[in-house]
């Protein structure tokens, strides 16, 4: 069928494309790679993550995950000791040691991660050739494969896109016959994935991937017929890997509000050919439900201001969100990277004018967030304490990424991430 092209649903007024953007480099404050174990490991449901670090990276994934009470995680640390740091023991030696212990251990294990630390870096463990070396001895019943979650390389979300893009060259080539299929990348939480398959089934478009799956045997092949629509915003490498392999990369912004979530069903509508009719029967019903949960929230953020430090890649599809559809002021937008054509969507929708800021000096922007007085601040644990005790009202940016929050029924729940924060004060205050 032909490609059947749809309107954005709102106009973009001005918008931010060629907005100029402060770069700075400093002190930033932002969790390592490693946490993007905590969603990946829910996510990939026969995979196992192996932390190969310090006892520092063991009690940073457990404080990040919580008390695990009904089942045991699929993640653990491989302690680096003093003896290894000494050079008085083989660390490879004893990694082949552990893994075929946890495999021993845990037999449901179908792909197993070693996951690289600023430890294992600082002792130039070659990870990458232990997972060849493990993989060939495990298979075929265990894959093994390696990437890095150090804090010296990656930031907080980075670590998903370092782990994805590890699994590409491991995803089978696509027929040259093959017919047109929709590969979504980007963790999503099972509720969230479901949503989308219905309505992407309603559409009539059934050839429907997610990248990663919840099995590791479900590998989608990839090639010249696979389009690719990002569900998350800091998967550059993992987008550049599959395009690689000849994918096509469908722009959109992100789906987050109704706006969002339309405009990213719109571009796979459009890929698919998928009529106007059609897509409108599909989206009419859930667009109301969200539509009406908004009205609600935007009672209380309507005409409020807001202030972005940089954390999760998240801010800027989250700011045009905020804006647009409940009317929040936009005092600064910061943001850890800007991929410029990722978000090249995002950009053209968020207000004229919006300040935009790349990487971090963490003095500098405090001192620009104390001087704006903003009614709420999205930022990493470690500022949220001291800027509540300064009498700030904060959001913690890891929640957004942990909490399921795209799509038409998630609207309602995303909204209120924010608006929970400011009735509380609110009551605190009376």
């Amino acid at each position: 069928m032909s490609a059947v092209a749809f309107p954005i649903p709102v106009k973009a007024a001005g918008g931010c494309s060629d907005a100029p953007v402060l770069r700075e480099r400093g002190q930033h404050e932002v969790f390592c790679g490693l946490t993007g174990i905590i969603w990946l490991h829910r996510k990939i449901q026969d995979a196992f993550f192996l932390v190969v670090g310090s006892r520092t990276c063991a009690h940073l994934i457990q404080s990040a995950a919580g008390v695990m009470i009904f089942a045991e995680p699929r993640f653990a640390t491989a302690i680096i000791d003093e003896r290894d740091l000494a050079g008085l023991a083989d660390a490879n030696t004893e990694l082949d040691r552990v893994v075929g212990q946890l495999l021993a251990r845990r037999p449901e294990i179908k792909l197993l991660f070693l996951v690289g630390s600023c430890p294992s870096e600082v002792i130039k463990l070659d990870l990458s050739r232990a997972a060849s070396r493990l993989s060939a001895q495990h298979s075929p019943s265990v894959r093994v494969l390696n990437y890095s979650g150090s804090g010296i390389e990656t930031t907080f979300t980075q670590g998903e896109d370092a782990c994805l893009a590890s699994m590409v060259p491991e995803l089978p080539t696509q027929a040259a016959d093959a017919a047109q299929e929709l590969m979504v990348v980007g963790t999503l939480a099972d509720v969230v994935e479901d949503q989308f398959i219905r309505l992407f089934t309603h559409m009539g478009i059934e050839r429907v991937r997610f990248f990663p799956p919840r099995r590791a045997a479900d590998q989608a092949p990839v090639g010249p017929n696979t389009r690719l629509l990002l569900a998350q915003p800091f998967l550059a490498d993992t987008a550049r890997a599959l395009q690689a392999r000849g994918a096509q990369l469908l722009s959109a912004p992100f789906p987050l509000g109704v706006e969002g979530t339309t405009a990213w069903l719109q571009a796979a509508a459009t890929a698919f050919g998928v009529s106007a009719q059609r897509f409108e029967s599909a989206v009419s019903a859930p667009t109301a439900r969200a539509a009406a949960a908004l009205a609600r929230a935007k009672l209380h953020l309507d005409g409020k201001s807001i202030f972005f430090f940089p954390d999760s890649q998240l801010e800027i599809p989250l700011a045009r969100f905020l804006a647009r559809e409940l009317g929040m002021r936009l005092l600064e937008v910061g943001t850890p990277y800007l991929h410029r054509q990722h978000m090249a969507q995002e950009l053209a929708l968020l207000p004229e004018g919006t300040f935009l800021s790349e990487g971090q000096h963490v003095e500098n922007q405090l001192d620009r967030c104390r001087a704006a007085h903003p009614d709420m601040v999205v930022c990493g644990l470690g500022l949220a304490n001291p800027l509540e005790s300064e009498g700030m009202t904060t959001k913690w940016a890891i929640e957004l990424v942990f909490t399921p929050i795209q799509g038409f029924d998630q609207a309602g729940d995303l909204a209120e991430l924010f608006t929970r924060p400011l009735v509380r004060r609110m009551r605190l205050a009376a």
